[in-house]
């Protein structure tokens, strides 16, 4: 495995307050990055002072979008250690995203130790208080100066990491979901199973119309017939009907998320029937009026588990569970977090210590 080597700042930043963080405003001191040229294939690991990436304005991912991004957590215990929330499953979705947008896939075990470094590190910056923790984003874009459309040349690997709060400013409870009809995030062969901004960009218009009407989040339609339910823009979703959880399958134009994964592990390991199947709009609305509908929530890093009290299709608005958080999502997020922060044994083996 290749040396990492450490350059450490000398004009270390002022820590903001643990209490006022929000999510993504903050970032520590150091980064790390690694390159990659076909004649040394990825190369030069190095823990640098956070700053500027140089950058040609002809670089290909400012032109064509070749770059791809993950999201993970490092959280304090209570007896003030580090630990790791499943990073291998982020690395193995990292090469996995590499090849859809034909990037030299990287070795996981090298990145995992390039992490634990970076951390150990601004060790000092990981959140103390409940609930917060240090946001991990690992991310790759194309360096190579040309125009073209064509794979980069080269590239460049970096992690910067942010001290934060809670994702959604109200905690914990239900948010207000509105359903998209009229445009389309991802179709199946495009790349909605992958974590590339493009995915992102192309939420935006539908997210600016939700929060005009009063709703945080789209829940996004398939792109062929425009009836069956995906994706939230930053989470996956869950529904319990008629005391049988559903969530939709992974047909390549959702993301495999890993706290769905892990909350299809855990509900597995409660003895709940678990289905990843196609729902249809439609069906979740009959469910609703025929009061099956039983509860429904989001599954992502940044919020763990988010409640849905409510669900807006065209004309038609769906109250889940009169708006309350119910008892399957608060077990849900009661015991992902404990695992997460260290307050209960970790029996799946999720857990990775750092330090």
């Amino acid at each position: 495995m290749m040396d990492i080597q450490v350059t450490l700042t000398d004009h270390p930043k002022q820590k903001p307050d643990q209490n006022q963080l929000g999510f993504g405003k903050y970032f520590t001191d150091h980064m790390f990055l690694m390159d990659y040229d076909k004649e040394h294939g990825w190369h030069d690991p190095r823990i640098v002072p956070y700053g500027p990436i140089p950058m040609d304005p002809s670089c290909a991912c400012l032109h064509y979008a070749q770059e791809i991004f993950e999201g993970m957590k490092a959280y304090r215990t209570a007896e003030g250690k580090i630990q790791f929330f499943r990073p291998q499953e982020n690395f193995k979705r990292l090469n996995n995203s590499c090849k859809r947008l034909v990037i030299p896939e990287l070795d996981e075990e090298l990145l995992l130790e390039g992490l634990k470094k970076l951390v150990e590190v601004e060790k000092d910056w990981v959140p103390s208080i409940p609930g917060a923790s240090l946001y991990i984003r690992p991310f790759i874009v194309a360096n190579q100066e040309v125009l073209g459309v064509h794979p980069s040349a080269r590239y460049i690997y970096c992690v910067i990491l942010s001290p934060s709060g809670a994702y959604y400013a109200t905690g914990l409870n239900p948010v207000k979901i509105y359903v998209e009809t009229n445009y389309v995030r991802a179709s199946r062969g495009g790349m909605g199973e992958v974590k590339t901004g493009g995915n992102y960009a192309a939420s935006l218009i539908a997210q600016e119309e939700a929060e005009k009407q009063g709703y945080s989040q789209v829940l996004w339609l398939d792109g062929v017939e425009r009836k069956y339910v995906e994706e939230v823009g930053a989470m996956n979703v869950f529904f319990k009907i008629d005391g049988e959880i559903v969530t939709p399958e992974l047909d390549g134009s959702i993301l495999p998320g890993i706290t769905r994964k892990s909350v299809i592990e855990l509900l597995k390991s409660w003895g709940m029937k678990v289905s990843e199947r196609k729902l249809s709009i439609d069906e979740l609305e009959q469910a609703a009026k025929d009061g099956r509908l039983e509860e429904a929530w989001g599954t992502g890093t940044a919020a763990v588990i988010s409640p849905i009290g409510e669900l807006k299709c065209r004309d038609t608005v769906t109250v889940v569970n009169n708006n309350q958080i119910g008892p399957v999502s608060q077990k849900l997020y009661d015991t992902l977090t404990d695992i997460q922060w260290g307050r209960t044994a970790d029996t799946f083996g999720w857990i990775v210590p750092c330090c």
